[in-house]
């Protein structure tokens, strides 16, 4: 077992149950590092030679959130995924959690890698990153793939407060060593649980001193994360995006389909799909948050027919 999760937090840090994917079936892209402004930034090349394509993580994730996806798309695009800010093996900045200064993390990689444009996935908070980067810099990017993400708007929940907010988007609950933590996830994702994503899961944490799981990003830089979400929300950054964008929203399982919080999710979808002045939205039924880990190649199939159009 790999356990990549290990790393110094001072320095940075699936498919149905026939489709599940193994160690030995899993292409590995080669591991990077640049000087990014403030950043040491470490970034996942899987090689390729089609048009390039950033990847950008969700919220307490890692570059590695792509591991299981990305190798269905390096035969059409080259794919590159940082650890963001905060995340991963990257710097453990202080501050600049907001969208333009992730944005110029984005394009400073992209200058690093000689890159004048590229389209753009991302995931969860990644897709507002996406979308971020797209209203601050046009120029830079040429079309947008936001994988249910982008659209989280809490101006828009039922009390339109910032306490429920952020209450509601706290940190996660990672209490525990690190076989009760892979124990919570193996119930969680039991329908897609793999050897490849019990090591993708890993790289998100760390052990403290303590023996006990810590997410890498920390509580206070997640906090900031939550501040441009609620201060800049997709109704402020959507309208400002032209290139074309596409959301890939998640459908419910059929136990949560009623629930409020998946209402709550069609309004938002619905609500960002407005704002949007050339993007639409693609729902993919029946799955979980993390599409990339329950039906990779669909999500795959989705990205490279968007990708693609004239």
């Amino acid at each position: 077992m790999t356990s990549s999760g290990n790393a110094d937090p001072q320095r940075g840090g699936g498919p149905e149950p026939s489709q599940r994917v193994h160690d030995s079936d899993v292409y590995r892209p080669s591991e990077h590092w640049a000087r990014i402004g403030d950043l040491d930034m470490r970034f996942l090349d899987w090689g390729g030679d089609g048009p390039p394509v950033m990847a950008l993580h969700g919220l307490a994730s890692s570059a590695h959130w792509y591991d299981i996806v990305a190798p269905l798309l390096r035969q059409d695009f080259h794919i590159f995924a940082p650890d963001q800010r905060g995340h991963g093996q990257t710097t453990q900045a202080p501050s600049g959690y907001d969208w333009k200064t992730l944005s110029s993390d984005v394009t400073g990689l992209m200058d690093h890698l000689g890159l004048t444009t590229a389209a753009v996935l991302g995931h969860s908070w990644g897709g507002h990153v996406a979308s971020g980067l797209a209203a601050y810099a046009p120029e830079r990017v040429s079309r947008v793939v936001m994988i249910d993400g982008g659209f989280l708007n809490g101006h828009l929940w039922p009390t339109g407060t910032w306490e429920e907010f952020s209450n509601t988007l706290r940190p996660r609950n990672v209490t525990g060593d690190r076989e009760e933590f892979l124990d919570r996830l193996r119930t969680q994702l039991a329908d897609c649980w793999s050897d490849e994503l019990e090591r993708v899961v890993q790289t998100m944490v760390y052990d403290d001193e303590d023996g006990q799981i810590q997410d890498i990003l920390r509580p206070s830089n997640h906090a900031q994360v939550l501040e441009s979400m609620w201060n800049e929300p997709p109704s402020a950054i959507l309208p400002r995006m032209t290139c074309p964008a596409l959301i890939v929203a998640a459908g419910p399982r059929p136990d949560r389909a009623n629930s409020e919080f998946s209402r709550r999710r069609q309004v938002m979808v619905a609500a960002a799909e407005q704002e949007m002045r050339n993007g639409r939205v693609h729902w993919v039924p029946d799955t979980i948050h993390d599409i990339g880990y329950h039906k990779p190649q669909e999500l795959a199939r989705v990205i490279t027919g968007f990708l693609r159009e004239e």
